[in-house]
């Protein structure tokens, strides 16, 4: 991961502090604190920015869409007519 992904990673979660626990949060806030001294982020710290990415900003899918796509429409997913 680049400099640049980082940051903008912090950046992002920065607006998911409140969802977060206490000890989330915690790491969070180290990690903010290398990234504003501008410290590249050992492996571990990575994929721990990572997993909190991921956690609070999903990546949706094609299928996740169409899945809440359905439901909201009360239609099937496959197009058929009940």
């Amino acid at each position: 991961m680049t400099s640049v992904e980082q940051r903008k990673m912090v950046q992002r979660l920065k607006q998911a502090t409140a969802k977060m626990s206490s000890s989330e949060r915690q790491s969070f806030e180290m990690m903010v604190k290398r990234d504003r001294d501008d410290e590249e982020l050992d492996t571990l710290t990575m994929t721990k920015l990572r997993q909190l990415y991921e956690k609070y900003f999903p990546k949706n899918t094609k299928e996740s869409i169409e899945e809440r796509w359905s439901k909201l429409t009360g239609k099937p997913k496959d197009g058929s007519t009940q």
